[in-house]
């Protein structure tokens, strides 16, 4: 039962962010467009959770790991397991200001 909550909220497997950030991985930020315009993660895109289903063709011609983030972690989690479910390697980043300072 936890380990199904787990990967419905994008736990999946555990990464070292950092090492997937410097080695090139993608940053998809999920947030609204307002928030994002607020502050982001340098080099991340923005595709909201309502539209990361519409936009799943543009992310797997990315090539490379995602990491996923947003403002709590939270969002990016389901971000991360609709992207896993489409055979997408991904990894919940939490908050975007995690992954912005993991982003060297």
């Amino acid at each position: 039962m936890i380990s199904w909550l787990k990967n419905l909220l994008g736990g999946g497997p555990k990464a070292d962010i950092g090492a997937l950030l410097a080695s090139g991985a993608s940053i998809i930020d999920v947030r609204t467009p307002k928030e994002f315009a607020a502050g982001h993660a340098k080099g991340s895109i923005n595709i909201p959770l309502s539209n990361l289903g519409s936009q799943i063709g543009k992310v797997q011609k990315m090539k490379q790991p995602i990491v996923t983030c947003c403002r709590s972690g939270q969002r990016s989690g389901v971000g991360a397991a609709i992207l896993r479910k489409k055979g997408i390697e991904v990894y919940n980043g939490g908050s975007w200001q995690q992954v912005e300072r993991l982003n060297k």
